[in-house]
């Protein structure tokens, strides 16, 4: 079964009550418990992870190799400013990264220092975002997967022959 990592960053667990015409109403556990049904529907395992702390989000990432989870949904909210270790981080993990925001953050006037590392980043359809998100992890690792599927066909037709 896929496993994928979902880090919420800083002021994350404080959704639904903060500036909700920013971020929206969906509070945080009404997100987890969408996110969750999402997982089960499609048939990956989803962890969930919040912090508000740099150094934690870390920890976390080294922890996710250890568990061999296939990739990374974030949204790394104020680490994307001065997020460098953070960056440093996705630079030398092995499993593929999507970033995702609430907002559009570049209609906001916002860069995240952390998108060069990201296979993908989808912003501004509020919570939706997350599913996106999620989605075109989901369908980034089936095309790893698929070249390596056909690789080992190929091999055992040859040892068949």
């Amino acid at each position: 079964m896929t496993k994928i990592l979902l880090v919420q960053g800083p002021n994350m667990s404080y959704l639904g009550r903060r500036q909700p015409e920013i971020y929206g109403r969906t509070s945080a556990a009404e997100l987890d418990a969408m996110l969750l049904a999402h997982a089960r529907e499609h048939r990956y395992a989803l962890d969930i992870f919040y912090t508000h702390t740099e150094g934690t989000a870390i920890e976390r990432l080294y922890r996710a190799v250890d568990e061999k989870i296939d990739g990374l949904v974030m949204n790394p909210a104020a680490f994307i400013f001065a997020g460098y270790a953070l960056r440093d981080t996705l630079r030398a993990v092995p499993f593929p990264y999507v970033e995702v925001h609430i907002s559009n953050i570049e209609q906001r006037g916002i860069r995240s220092i952390l998108a060069e590392t990201a296979v993908g980043m989808i912003t501004g359809f509020g919570v939706r975002s997350y599913f996106l998100g999620l989605d075109a992890l989901l369908d980034h690792l089936a095309g790893r997967r698929a070249p390596r599927r056909a690789a080992r066909a190929k091999r055992a037709g040859r040892r068949a022959a």
